[in-house]
């Protein structure tokens, strides 16, 4: 059973870590961004992509996955309990390690693929930092 949730516990990190997002704006070719060429606009995406990290527009969702997992954790030690009890083995406490363990992974490497993604307020920083600069983002990809 450790072994198990130890294997769990290693996809999971290793899923976290992959989990950067990769989605950038796509700007409109317009006179600004015609002068100043791509690889100047590639360095003020990334610059104002900081300026949003730096300020916390994408900040809480981490903390919000948490909660969800220890959420899904309870609930599923709970179910697992019952199921556990019932059944022919009659182990509540191995059915309820076996649910606990299984809806708290499921919840944290589904909610690492969320987090992924940009907050809206996130978006609309970069958006608003790259008009600042003369360029028109038309959307995100």
């Amino acid at each position: 059973m450790k072994t198990i949730l130890g294997i769990l516990m290693l996809i999971t990190i290793l899923t976290l870590a992959g989990c950067a997002s990769s989605k950038k704006p796509v700007l409109y070719p317009n006179a600004h961004l015609n002068r100043v060429g791509q690889q100047q606009a590639d360095a003020d995406i990334s610059a104002c992509m900081r300026a949003a990290e730096a300020s916390g527009a994408n900040s809480g969702k981490n903390e919000e996955l948490a909660r969800k997992t220890a959420k899904a954790g309870a609930v599923g030690g709970a179910t697992g309990a019952v199921v556990g009890a019932i059944s022919s083995s009659g182990s509540a406490g191995r059915g309820a390690a076996i649910g606990g363990a299984g809806a708290a992974t499921a919840t944290l490497v589904r909610g690492a693929f969320d987090t992924a993604e940009p907050t809206q307020v996130y978006i609309r920083f970069v958006d608003q930092c790259l008009r600042d600069k003369g360029y028109q983002p038309i959307g995100w990809r």
